[in-house]
């Protein structure tokens, strides 16, 4: 199977995840093609070769006739997407992103998703971002993404609704159980388009899965960044491993005073809330009482319900946390 990696020491953009693939292969006429399909107006594309640091990769520019721009809602953004020349899968992954983003702005702005109107995800340069990069991995035959760790920013950017703190709340709310850090780069390192893309798309973040390197490709942000090239890397490949790499989230605590005859039913209550595995492991603790140690693996997005009942159902103060990769041979 054809996989790809995306190491995104400089963060991920929308416009630099389609300039990496467009680098490491997809055809500028197929994609422009694509795009066409989705009756969009007011904008014009084209791709540049810049450098960063020294090192070339291909920018995707999109520029924009600002009067004919306007704020879109759900309704406006399925009927572009419904309406256009795409694969059903295209279309249906492209889907699932924008209702992601609907969903995680109508919580910060506290109106329902279908009455959100996106202002800056809702232009045509963000509409075009998801859809060439959704329609490249297809073309592409990408069949898994696996992402490293984000780097994200810090500081203030503006925003339609006023001066706004950075990584944006747009960007943090997608990036929930995604392994981030802080780059110390006070400047937008992941944006919410680019957060929403691998939310979606990716199978896996961390480390590199086994692979022999086919393509690789360098897509270039707009500005230059003060310590390290503002380029996204993507290494194309075929899949080495004989198994499937995913993020896992690891919940432990450790337990000296509750009755043991508790631990059954703590068990089917993990397992029913999504667990994939729950062991319990005898320990000794202080004055060498005898205790029991709970691990949970669970989806990285099953973290807080899980927690919620380990402090529900157990005496536990606290719950221990981290993100784990794991290799899953195919049932």
């Amino acid at each position: 199977m054809k996989i790809a990696y995306l190491d995104c020491f400089s963060g991920i953009s929308g416009d630099m995840f389609v300039g990496a693939l467009l680098d490491a292969g997809l055809p500028f006429s197929d994609l422009d093609q694509c795009l066409q399909s989705l009756q969009l107006k007011g904008y014009h594309i084209e791709v540049r070769r810049e450098a960063r640091s020294g090192i070339f990769g291909t920018r995707f520019v999109v520029t924009l006739d600002k009067e004919a721009q306007v704020p879109r809602g759900m309704n406006d953004i399925r009927s572009i997407l419904e309406s256009a020349d795409l694969e059903s899968r295209v279309r249906e992954t492209c889907m699932r992103i924008f209702e992601d983003l609907a969903k995680v702005e109508g919580n910060i702005h506290n109106v329902p998703p279908e009455r959100v109107h996106f202002h800056e995800i809702g232009a045509v340069d963000s509409i075009l971002d998801i859809v060439g990069a959704v329609y490249g991995i297809q073309r592409l035959g990408i069949g898994a993404i696996y992402v490293s760790a984000l780097p994200v920013g810090s500081g203030f950017t503006d925003s339609a609704h006023g001066t706004i703190p950075l990584p944006a709340p747009a960007t943090l709310a997608l990036l929930k159980g995604i392994p981030i850090f802080d780059s110390g780069v006070q400047r937008e390192m992941v944006t919410p388009t680019g957060a929403a893309l691998v939310k979606t798309l990716a199978t896996s973040f961390g480390i590199m899965p086994p692979m022999a390197i086919l393509e690789l490709g360098y897509g270039a942000g707009k500005r230059d960044l003060p310590d390290r090239p503002n380029l996204l890397r993507i290494l194309i490949g075929e899949d080495r491993s004989g198994a499937e790499l995913d993020t896992v989230i690891v919940l432990e605590s450790n337990l000296d005073d509750m009755n043991p005859e508790w631990t059954g039913y703590l068990m089917e209550r993990l397992f029913a809330a999504g667990a994939f595995d729950v062991v319990f492991c005898p320990i000794q603790m202080k004055k060498n009482r005898p205790g029991v140690q709970i691990q949970i693996i669970a989806p990285p997005d099953h973290k807080e319900a899980l927690t919620e009942i380990l402090f529900s159902e157990t005496t536990t103060l606290g719950v221990r946390f981290r993100y784990s990769e794991r290799r899953v041979l195919q049932r």
